[in-house]
């Protein structure tokens, strides 16, 4: 097996941080400060994230979805699949490095889906979109950072924490479907998500299929009656 090698490096916005992509024969990886945050070959519970949410939209009529953070396409690729031809699919992804790779070295990786109708993507931070409209959304998938314990940017643990809670129910449709991934369990963020009008469910998927550590997959659904 041959040597990783550097391809690139984007720095992340406002986290004074950088993510560097690496690839290894056919293999490629994006690390920050040699943490590996994702892989070309270990996307399954990167798919379940949209799998678990999407597949509740199959009688919405053409479906709005936000996905937070693009990856490696995992998500995406996986609600494409999911969803119907008259879906709509925005991507938010911070880092404009990201998306050039997207459409650059790993454009086998992503096999074409950028270009897909259904689907634009912004570089911007996914809390702003959230903040853009009330009942703006059937679907949110957050795959931002590495969970609500944020490992890139400080503030990203506000799209977590009880305000963000808050926008999130406020920015989905009634019935809406908030999907949120975590590379480990966090029971006090289950407990928040319940406490903030969300009806939740747990998946633990590992997180190469079969074997490995367990990734977290929370899918919230947006309670119909208001908060007290």
């Amino acid at each position: 097996m041959n040597a990783w090698v550097h391809l690139d490096t984007g720095p992340v916005p406002g986290g004074g941080r950088s993510l560097a992509l690496m690839q290894r024969d056919d293999e490629f990886t994006i690390v920050v400060d040699e943490i590996e945050l994702m892989n070309s070959t270990r996307g399954t519970s990167e798919e379940a994230l949209a799998t678990l949410a999407c597949a509740r939209m199959t009688h919405t009529p053409a479906p709005r979805v936000l996905i937070g953070g693009l990856g490696m396409g995992f998500t995406l690729r996986a609600a494409l699949r999911t969803l119907g031809p008259d879906a709509r699919i925005v991507v938010a992804e911070l880092v404009p490095a990201v998306t050039a790779w997207a459409r650059g070295p790993l454009s086998r990786v992503f096999a074409g889906c950028l270009d897909d109708p259904r689907v634009s993507v912004e570089e911007t931070d996914v809390n702003r979109l959230i903040q853009s409209e009330p009942a703006g959304w059937d679907v949110i998938l957050l795959d931002v950072d590495n969970g609500p314990e944020g490992l890139m940017r400080r503030s990203n643990n506000r799209l977590y924490d009880g305000w963000g809670l808050k926008r999130l129910r406020w920015a989905l449709r009634p019935a809406g479907v908030l999907a949120v991934w975590s590379g480990s369990p966090d029971r006090k963020f289950k407990a928040r998500l319940k406490r903030h009008g969300f009806a939740v469910a747990e998946t633990r998927i590992p997180a190469n299929g079969h074997t490995g550590p367990r990734h977290v997959v929370w899918t919230a659904t947006r309670a119909e009656a208001p908060l007290p």
